[in-house]
């Protein structure tokens, strides 16, 4: 995106405020100038049920481009637990049911890893980020942080599964024991998110 254009308008698929919040304040950062419409209360939520995080991030995207006319940008993210094989994964967000509760995925996630030593608690968050226009264009990236799971939850900041999720970068800290920025700089989200506003900026 050369300098001088206008800034490029995205209809954001999230209807997750803390996503939504994390979304612009990192891509405010990046300095790419965009203009983040949020999601219309009259679209419905999107069925996740493509095999993959690129294939969720897709659906979302397509559905809000479709029904808006705008490009839209969307995010689908999975926590990887080794000594799960890969599980929650692309299920995270339902992993305890369909309703998508944060503090039931996390106890499921720490029941199945009760047993586990401290060392076999290893794990990733993926992201997924994709910017899609009605005429079938699209840029993605993907971001990924490693780390291990803590044995219990940590902190009162962030969402989903960030109190049990410490970063290798992250001091011993959990997410959710971190400021917004902090997280920010080391997070999939973030990783992703800048990596997409670079492909926009060549735009």
């Amino acid at each position: 995106m050369s300098e001088g254009r206008e800034p490029l308008r995205l209809v954001l698929a999230t209807a997750n405020p803390h996503k939504a919040t994390e979304i612009r304040s990192i891509l405010a950062a990046a300095g790419v100038p965009v203009d983040l419409v949020p999601r219309p209360d009259d679209v419905p939520d999107v069925v996740e049920d493509a095999p993959d995080l690129v294939g969720n991030a897709r659906l979302k995207a397509v559905a809000l481009a479709e029904a808006t006319g705008l490009p839209a940008l969307s995010d689908d993210t999975g926590l990887e637990v080794d000594a799960l094989d890969g599980r929650p994964g692309v299920r995270s967000a339902r992993y305890a049911g369909e309703d998508g509760d944060a503090v039931a995925n996390v106890a499921k996630l720490l029941g199945e890893l009760a047993d586990v030593a401290p060392e076999g608690r290893t794990a990733r968050f993926r992201t997924v980020v994709m910017v899609r226009w009605p005429d079938g264009r699209e840029v993605a990236a993907e971001g990924v942080v490693e780390g291990v799971i803590a044995a219990a939850p940590r902190g009162d900041g962030g969402f989903g599964y960030d109190p049990v999720f410490l970063a290798e970068e992250g001091d011993g800290l959990s997410f959710a024991e971190m400021d917004a920025d902090a997280k920010d700089a080391i997070s999939h989200r973030g990783r992703a998110l800048r990596a997409v506003a670079t492909l926009l900026g060549s735009i």
